[in-house]
């Protein structure tokens, strides 16, 4: 068993972004045997759920003539259409079946504001509306965060550099995630990753 100052955090594990789901991730269900065993090592273990509404506004179908995987300025930046995924209440939003629940002793949803998406799981794209996350685990001490789940080069992403510049300690367990790689997004993430000192395991 870790420190109990160390966390688990399970990004996105969800059937939408698992193969047969509305934006999958290639080989996304290949990692929920090493995030199951790995929960039982952690005092603490966090998981993540993208829950859009219908209609959310980072979905191409929400904007006229746009295609999914294009991109658009929004008032807090740029921002990539996306097929519709994750609706709040459907079977595409929901955790894959073989994912462990019982372990979690929090479950974070995200990108529930309609004109704002949310790839961290600490602040939504704005970079300033949070989530909670970090306040529940400063309430428990906890200062080193394991993270795993997907996509490696989007919600992972996203969620350890906004978690290493809160100040945590962050780990990126890179054969428990998988990625997209759009247009060369998985390397300029490990770059980012490397940079603000997470370590990619």
């Amino acid at each position: 068993m870790r420190a109990s100052h160390e966390a688990l955090i399970v990004i996105d594990v969800q059937n939408d972004f698992c193969p047969g789901g509305a934006l999958a991730v290639e080989e996304g269900d290949q990692i929920v045997p090493e995030i199951n065993a790995m929960m039982d090592d952690f005092a603490t273990v966090v998981l993540t759920q993208d829950w859009h509404p219908a209609g959310h506004s980072s979905f191409a179908s929400s904007h006229d003539g746009k295609n999914p995987l294009e991109m658009i300025d929004m008032p807090y930046g740029p921002q990539v259409l996306w097929p519709d995924h994750c609706v709040q209440g459907s079977a595409g939003a929901e955790f894959h079946n073989d994912l462990r629940l019982e372990p979690a002793n929090l479950i974070i949803r995200k990108g529930m504001n309609p004109a704002i998406d949310s790839y961290s799981a600490f602040f939504e794209n704005d970079q300033t509306t949070p989530t909670g996350l970090e306040g529940y685990l400063r309430g428990l001490g906890i200062t080193h965060l394991t993270m795993v789940g997907l996509a490696t080069d989007f919600c992972v992403y996203f969620s350890a550099v906004d978690a290493a510049k809160l100040g945590f300690d962050v780990t990126v367990i890179e054969s428990a995630c998988r990625g997209i790689d759009l247009n060369g997004s998985m390397q300029a993430a490990q770059n980012a990753m490397s940079a603000v000192a997470v370590k990619l395991v």
